[in-house]
């Protein structure tokens, strides 16, 4: 059977939500292996001057233990 491991990663993207998230599986990726999946737990938008600049997300990352 199995073991997952779920660790949680902050990444963000000053173009949208989406390339946030891949930002984040990209950065785990360099030293994790066997990545089941990203639930993504928060979402924000960094606004400066009444604009959003950036988007911000918090991610719960799984993956199989070896």
């Amino acid at each position: 059977m199995p073991i997952v491991k779920v660790i949680e990663v902050i990444a963000s993207s000053d173009k949208s939500i989406d390339d946030a998230v891949r930002n984040a599986l990209t950065e785990v990726s360099k030293t994790v292996r066997n990545i089941d999946s990203i639930y993504v737990k928060d979402i924000k938008a960094h606004v400066k001057d009444g604009n959003i600049f950036s988007f911000g997300v918090i991610c719960k990352v799984s993956f199989r233990v070896d």
